[in-house]
């Protein structure tokens, strides 16, 4: 479906991103997870052509993403990221009524098809009674829903979301996700996001891809990938998973940072006075 391969990314002469290669296939739900600063939402970016790649290439159905139309680009992916804007009069239907301008020409307007596309994504986003509410008066979760049904409009075939969660309490956070999961299941979208939550990559991802310092770590379900060895390796915290008998996933409890990382941060850490 889509394919990160031999990536290179460089701000001011640092690699950010280095030689990765990553294939997402069709219906699939990936998560990328991996420390602060790990490249997560660089390689997201690259994915989605919002910033361009030193080196390699990215494929959508086979072909280079570079060689497509902006449009066209649209029409196959919609990316979300950690914030976004829009201006202070814009209603909720106005908003995912934009989901519908990349499959259509600039001089045409709205026809009855396109709000039916409306309505539908403002129903299964459970909107449909905001539809005239401001954006700017909704709360996070409310507004995070506003934004996924614009991506719903847009139809995309890959929906990718850079930290979704973000400023979320707990409970909007699962129900974020869950709508996530359920356009995946009864839509076939294809989702890619960066995730900070261990549990929550666990829970809501068939696959997922470790970063580290630039660089992919592991690849694999959770259960391949979310072992206690790798969360120290990577995160430099102890942590034991279990298994939770009544729906098969996986729990990752933190314990304490290792020794090695708190006697890091001991000779790191400013002196107190």
């Amino acid at each position: 479906m889509i394919e990160a391969q031999s990536v290179a990314i460089k701000y001011g002469g640092r690699t950010i991103i280095d030689n990765i290669t990553l294939q997402v296939q069709e219906g699939e739900i990936v998560s990328i997870i991996g420390p602060n600063g790990s490249g997560k939402s660089t390689l997201l970016k690259s994915m989605s052509r919002l910033i361009p790649c030193e080196r390699g290439c990215v494929r959508i159905g086979g072909q280079e993403i570079g060689t497509l139309s902006s449009k066209r680009v649209a029409q196959l992916l919609c990316m979300l990221c950690q914030a976004n804007q829009t201006p202070a009069d814009m209603t909720v239907e106005e908003l995912v009524s934009y989901g519908r301008m990349p499959h259509k020409k600039w001089y045409e307007r709205l026809d009855a098809s396109d709000h039916e596309v409306v309505d539908w994504a403002l129903e299964r986003t459970g909107l449909v009674t905001y539809r005239e509410r401001l954006v700017g008066s909704l709360s996070g979760g409310e507004a995070q829903r506003a934004w996924i049904a614009m991506a719903l409009a847009q139809r995309p075939k890959i929906l990718m979301l850079d930290e979704p969660t973000t400023y979320l309490d707990i409970a909007h956070q699962l129900e974020v996700l869950e709508l996530i999961r359920s356009i995946n299941r009864e839509l076939g979208i294809t989702v890619v996001m960066v995730l900070h939550d261990l549990n929550q990559a666990s829970a809501y991802s068939d696959r997922i891809c470790v970063l580290r310092d630039g660089n992919l770590t592991m690849t694999g379900s959770p259960k391949q990938v979310l072992t206690p060895e790798l969360i120290r390796d990577v995160y430099g915290v102890e942590a034991e998973v279990t298994l939770d008998a009544a729906d098969g996933s996986l729990r990752i409890h933190i314990h304490r940072r290792t020794e090695v990382t708190s006697a890091r941060a001991q000779l790191t850490s400013p002196p107190l006075y």
